[in-house]
């Protein structure tokens, strides 16, 4: 294995409303999304340089990623977790991302605290 590659830029916890569901209440009303993003990358050059240019500035993610969950309306989880998938690769120092994306207060008739699609894309 070469060294840096088992770099990692992550994100946890990222809580947004969003309007996503199969359900005709989930379509008409916000709900709480939690994401998870873990972006595979070579981080040495940030590490040498100290300088925000050479790595992916995870504020401008944080922003684009809740975006995502905010703006835009699907029916499933996994297309979620999808276009969030999309937007980090169009970074081209991205080696593959893991995009972890939790309904908070799912619509079931049971005590489930979450329920969450998971995708890795390289």
């Amino acid at each position: 294995m070469k060294a840096g590659s088992g770099d990692r830029l992550e994100l946890r916890g990222l809580r947004v409303m969003g309007v996503h569901g199969l359900l005709a209440e989930e379509q008409v009303r916000s709900q709480p999304f939690e994401v998870d993003v873990d972006v595979d990358l070579d981080l040495r050059a940030a590490g040498a340089s100290d300088d925000l240019g050479d790595t992916i500035d995870y504020g401008a993610l944080v922003g684009r990623v809740s975006a995502v969950v905010a703006g835009e309306r699907h029916q499933l989880l996994e297309r979620v977790a999808q276009r969030i998938a999309d937007l980090v690769l169009e970074d081209g120092r991205v080696r593959s991302v893991a995009v972890t994306v939790r309904k908070l207060r799912p619509p079931v008739p049971v005590d489930l605290a979450t329920v969450a699609v998971r995708v890795v894309r390289p």
